[in-house]
């Protein structure tokens, strides 16, 4: 019984803690506010029934991404389309989200030219906005040397997008 209550509160300490990040993670999966929460939620019960199964509690985060992409995909999988027969078709029109398609493209295609340590600082940072002191525990690294590096990554990858920003603009000028 003793075992069973450890498991429970050091469960809702997890969830107390790392909420307002796992809240984050599920709107990036699903665009409506409420369907984020039930995501969260359902993959929290599923993680609670596999707590004792992930022996390193270091690696919860990105198990329970992995459990709400998959559920994600599972209500995906199963949603029912609704047809309604209507004599007028509704308006379809849809924002071009192009450009912004191309910003992110570039920017992914730029953190390559980063080395891991930095690419993963600034992921952890900017993409999954944890705190600084977070991202030090999950890289077994000290505070400082987050902030230093990801000044260095930021540094790097701003010349980056300014050199390929150059050689584009020279390349239009020439075409």
């Amino acid at each position: 019984m003793r075992k069973h209550q450890d498991k429970v509160l050091e469960f809702e300490e997890y969830v107390r803690t790392r909420q307002d990040a796992l809240l984050r993670s599920a709107r990036r999966l699903v665009a409506d506010p409420l369907d984020a929460q039930d995501l969260l939620q359902t993959a929290l019960v599923r993680t609670y029934g596999r707590w004792d199964a992930i022996t390193d509690k270091r690696l919860t985060d990105a198990y329970l991404r992995r459990v709400m992409i998959n559920t994600r995909t599972e209500w995906w999988r199963a949603r029912k389309l609704e047809e309604i027969p209507t004599e007028q078709l509704p308006d379809t029109s849809v924002e071009d989200f192009t450009g912004q398609h191309a910003d992110r493209a570039q920017l992914m295609d730029a953190l390559k030219v980063l080395p891991p340590r930095q690419r993963s600082v600034v992921l952890l940072r900017h993409w999954e906005q944890i705190s600084t002191q977070e991202t030090a525990a999950a890289l077994g690294m000290s505070t400082g040397t987050v902030k230093s590096t990801l000044h260095r990554a930021l540094t790097r990858l701003r010349q980056e997008l300014e050199r390929r920003d150059l050689d584009s603009s020279s390349v239009s000028a020439t075409g």
